[in-house]
Parts: structure tokens; sequence; C-alpha cells
């Protein structure tokens, strides 16, 4: 945890010589969304029903894995979703981007080609969001679409929002950048129409959202899945170049795993020396690392595949959401 983290999730006097610009931040916050909601901006509207899933705060709180639920959950029930994002850690020179499981996430961004490799349904990405939704619906086979992060993109009209909380870290000390995590005050949440909570029992309003399956394999053997326990009572390295590290790090601790952490800057790009540790212990990483691990070479290189589902009832108030949505359009 970083010197900033610790301030903003365990409190002290740090924060104090950040309130100024905290303020300052909360000042522009608030006012360019004004300037959306009452169309001094322009805000674009598409021929299909958009579904922005973010948070209010940096650093992960789960949002890819709800969006890999949710592309299933709609494809259940007879939508044909196509899903956009910001391609972040991308070094294309020209956006929108086609985004498929084979892409070189060096281009697109690792995120977006998990995304691709979970959901299989069309998918593009470019920083701005307008431009993907316009260039996804262009290309045909999509009648929904589903926005991973974005949703302080407020240029890109939505119909549903859904705001994913971390359920340990929730909002740390409720400061807006930088003297907090925040980047829009904890009262956004009256406006949005789903707030769901990883990994902790949700409070009044809000939705849980739990790990409900887990699978280990080798890097370069994805067919062959078995338990995450079957490291359990052993050591291994793991490595997580994610927004919350320590999350996966507890999910291998909590298997009875003895971790050997590793944790890296979200998005980082790996060389293959930063995974030899001079022993033969495994090294075990997220499935978001590994696409940008596939081809390292070594025989001893893991993948942990997490699959999470929200509690039962959000999935009747998403169908109500959804019918009102298109019955409206």
């Amino acid at each position: 945890m970083s010197r900033l983290e610790r301030i903003w999730y365990r409190g002290g006097v740090g924060a104090i010589p950040l309130l100024p610009i905290s303020w300052l931040f909360r000042l522009v916050v608030t006012t360019r969304r004004w300037l959306y909601r009452h169309g001094w901006l322009t805000v674009h509207r598409f021929a299909a029903p958009l579904i922005v899933v973010g948070n209010i705060t940096v650093g992960g709180t789960g949002k890819t894995p709800f969006v890999i639920w949710l592309v299933n959950f709609l494809c259940q029930n007879g939508y044909k979703p196509g899903v956009v994002s910001r391609g972040y850690g991308g070094s294309a020179t020209v956006w929108p981007q086609q985004v498929s499981p084979e892409s070189d996430p060096a281009l697109v961004g690792d995120e977006a080609v998990l995304l691709a490799s979970r959901c299989l349904c069309p998918m593009v990405v470019a920083p701005d969001r307008c431009s993907a939704v316009t260039a996804l619906l262009d290309s045909g086979g999509c009648d929904i679409v589903v926005a991973d992060d974005g949703l302080q993109h407020y240029a890109m009209g939505r119909d549903i929002e859904v705001v994913i909380i971390d359920g340990e870290r929730r909002f740390g000390n409720e400061q807006l950048l930088p003297a907090g995590p925040l980047r829009e005050p904890v009262a956004r949440l009256n406006g949005v129409d789903l707030c769901i909570v990883n990994g902790e029992a949700a409070t009044a309003g809000e939705y849980s959202m739990r790990v409900t399956q887990s699978s280990l394999y080798n890097l370069h053997r994805p067919l062959e899945r078995q338990a995450v326990s079957h490291f359990s009572g052993q050591t291994v390295h793991a490595i997580a170049g994610i927004g919350n590290p320590e999350k996966f790090f507890d999910l291998l601790r909590n298997a009875g795993v003895e971790v050997i952490a590793h944790p890296f800057a979200d998005h980082h790009i790996y060389c293959a020396e930063e995974l030899l540790f001079n022993d033969d212990l495994p090294v075990v990483m997220t499935e978001k690392d590994a696409v940008k691990c596939s081809q390292f070479e070594g025989a001893n290189l893991w993948v942990v595949a997490i699959e999470m589902s929200p509690e039962p009832r959000l999935e009747a108030q998403l169908l109500r959401l959804l019918h009102n949505v298109t019955a409206n359009n």
C-alpha cells in the first residue's frame, strides 16, 4: 500500500495539506456534471440502450468481473450485447479499435483483451467513449451496449448506471482526490440505478456480489482446470498488476496457499525477467496479467480465473430496469 493509500484508507493528518486541492477538484467535478445535466455541454445519445459500469473511487473495485457476468446475463435473456472501454494502457495511434481475444494488449489494453476473451461479443475501445459506441453499433450485431468504466464520461449518454463498491475499503476517508480516493462525492450514488458491493454484505439500497467460483490453470494449458486449493499448503510467488493486488493475494491465502506477494502497478507491462525468482516455486497471476504474459516460456506459470455473481434479487431489478429502458426507446 502506497503512502497516499494509507492516508486515504487508514486516516491521519496526512490528508490535511491536500484538502484545498481536494476542494478545488470537487468544485470542478460538480460544475462539470452540472453543465452536462443542464445542456451546456453535449450529451450524445445512441440508437441502442447503454449500461455504464463504473465506480466513484480510484483503484480496482471489481468492475471487470461484473461486466463479464453482465454480458452473460444479457445474452441469457435474449439481448445481443457489445462492450466498449477506454483501452487504458493501449498504445494504438488510431482509435477506435476493434478488440478480439487475439488482439495485442500493448495496443488496446490488457482489460480489453481479457473482456474480449471472456465475453466473446463485439468489443471496441477508444479514449473517446462516444466514438467507441458509434463504431460498435455501426459494425452491427448489437442491440445493447455495456460500457466498462466511463461513469464520469458524461458526454456518453447512458440509460442505466451501475456503480461497483469495494466492500472492504468502501470510500476510505470520503475525501475527493488527492486528499482521498474519491472521483466524485459519495452523494453521487443517490443518482445511480444500482450500487453493488464487492465482497461484503450490502447495506440498505445496495446489492452484494461475491466470488462464486475460482479455478486454476497453467498459462500454456488453459483448458485443464483445477481448484485453487491445488496449491494449498504450498508456497507460491503471486504477481498482480491490478488496482487492488491485496484482494488477489487474500483469495489465495483463503485457499490455504502461502503467498510471496509481488504487487505491481495497475496495467503493468511485464517482461519475462520479472517472473524469474531464482527458485522452482510456482508463479501465480490474475487473468488480467495472463493476457500480457501468454508468450512467456515456463512450465510453472499459473493463472487464477474467477467467476463473480451478484445476489439473485439484483437480477430481477436489472430486468425491470431493462424493460423500462426498452419500452421507452
